[in-house]
């Protein structure tokens, strides 16, 4: 058997692993592209707690790639393994970053005071100056919802169901394989 052959066929096996690997990094991909879209096409600036909802995806994105080319080679399956579990972890604490927004967002608690819409604290004589220059986003206000969930809402479910995605095909067996444990 060629060596490529074997490769494939050693791919073939840790398929699950790699499909999941690829879609987590094709999901960060879409959920950063919304963000974007929502920031940049319908005009709604993010607050710093929404700029902090998008760091779990850009460690998913290239994570997820990096997971999915491991898992590729049966003989890299635990280290792709290993690779889904940080990336259900990044996205669990994506989750629970969405959930805190959200909770901001319904007057549940307190937001950061870098986002309640306080103001710039500057010396009393740059104030005219950094009103004109800056614009504080709130983050204790949704400016969209849908259904009754604001885009921190869907976050949180969304980052909270692609890291159990990600627990799910971590536990998965290899293809041709009956143990879960490889």
């Amino acid at each position: 058997m060629s060596a490529l052959a074997r490769i494939a066929l050693e791919g073939a096996r840790a398929a699950p692993q790699a499909a999941a690997g690829f879609a987590l990094a094709a999901a960060a991909a879409a959920m950063l592209a919304g963000a974007w879209f929502f920031e940049l096409v319908i005009g709604l600036a993010p607050c710093p707690l929404c700029l902090d909802q998008r760091i779990p995806y850009y460690i998913a994105l290239p994570l997820g790639l990096a997971v999915g080319v491991l898992a590729l080679k049966a003989s890299r399956l635990r280290l792709a393994r290993g690779g889904l579990g940080l990336i259900a972890l990044v996205l669990a604490v994506g989750a629970g970053l969405g959930a805190y927004h959200a909770g901001i967002e319904w007057g549940w608690w307190p937001g950061p005071a870098s986002c309640a819409g306080s103001g710039p604290s500057a010396p009393v004589s740059d104030i005219l100056t950094a009103l004109k220059h800056g614009r504080v986003v709130r983050c204790d206000e949704a400016p969209w919802r849908f259904l009754g969930l604001s885009l921190a809402g869907y976050n949180a479910l969304i980052a909270g169901g692609l890291a159990l995605v990600a627990i799910a095909a971590a536990r998965l067996p290899a293809y041709g394989s009956s143990s879960v444990s490889q």
